[in-house]
């Protein structure tokens, strides 16, 4: 059997509950792995509250969870890992949990833990993502709103390293880290544009929203293209011409979480961790997020 957290329907984080569930068997080009992390990302809670139900319609009881690493404990056919593995990836079947299937699993380099693998899944490939779709250019400057998340932290050192000039706006408590890693830091909030502008100048020739603050009518009149603005988390996009990256299928990159890993292993690549809880208190995690009482990645250890 295998320990699992599951809901019954939407609403606070109480509802996440520890059971006993089958193991189950992976199929042809799929691995099962005794999970060692699991990750705990923002969407797990919008989507147990009921919050993105039209976009996530639930069939109970919901398993949440999608970013996982460990190591391999049964390898299907044509799988292309092997028993012993150290893997990491996303499941289809719910990833707060002992055992799960990989369709797409990653060898997960020694350099780097369990924890930080799990952690890069869904936010590394969203940064990557992000900036692939923007396709902002060596020398020119980037805007990225809500830089202290974990997505947006990606976004920051993914950008400078390819020779882009990065501004952000972010919490106070965020400035200093971002400052370090090579970005030029405003607080956000009221002025926000006008800190930019005196910030760099040379003016902000992209925008890459991950607030969902409503800031998005302002970038555009920054760069004067809404075509150069992108957002991943303001579902008001249409209506300021802007693109709205939800990560689909036609926009997955295959590359993207291998060139992470690779980046994370050499240390080019950094994600700050804000904590680890057992898997029976996936509760506890949940709620210590909503309550901001942790700041980074949060976390499972099954």
């Amino acid at each position: 059997m295998s320990r699992t957290i599951s809901y019954t329907r939407f609403g606070g984080p109480d509802l996440l509950t520890l059971s006993e569930t089958d193991v189950p068997e992976p199929g042809p080009g799929q691995v099962r792995i005794r999970v060692r992390a699991a990750a705990v990302n923002p969407i797990d809670l919008k989507i147990r509250s009921g919050a993105m139900a039209k976009a996530f319609p639930a069939e109970f009881p919901v398993r949440p969870g999608l970013d996982v690493a460990g190591v391999v404990d049964k390898a299907g056919q044509g799988a292309g890992v092997r028993v012993g593995d150290e893997v990491l990836g996303a499941t289809p079947n719910g990833g707060y949990s002992e055992y799960v299937l990989l369709e797409r699993p990653i060898r997960k380099p020694a350099e780097i833990s369990f924890e930080t693998a799990a952690a890069l899944v869904t936010v590394g490939e969203t940064a990557y993502r992000a900036l692939h779709q923007l396709d902002p250019r060596a020398g020119e400057t980037l805007l990225v709103h809500g830089a202290g998340g974990s997505v947006g932290i990606l976004a920051v050192q993914l950008a400078t390293a390819r020779g882009i000039t990065v501004v952000t706006t972010a919490g106070e408590h965020d400035i200093e880290g971002l400052t370090g890693l090579g970005a030029t830091a405003v607080p956000y909030g009221e002025g926000w544009a006008e800190r930019v502008r005196a910030a760099v100048p040379q003016g902000v020739d992209r925008v890459l929203d991950c607030s969902g603050a409503g800031i998005l009518a302002d970038s555009v009149a920054l760069t004067g293209d809404a075509a150069r603005v992108l957002t991943i988390a303001d579902m008001s996009a249409a209506q300021h011409g802007v693109r709205f990256s939800a990560g689909g299928p036609a926009d997955r990159l295959p590359e993207a979480l291998p060139e992470l890993v690779v980046a994370a292993a050499a240390g080019r690549l950094v994600l700050p961790l804000g904590g680890t809880y057992p898997l029976a208190d996936a509760a506890r995690a949940h709620a210590d997020i909503e309550s901001r009482r942790v700041r980074g990645k949060v976390v499972l250890l099954p």
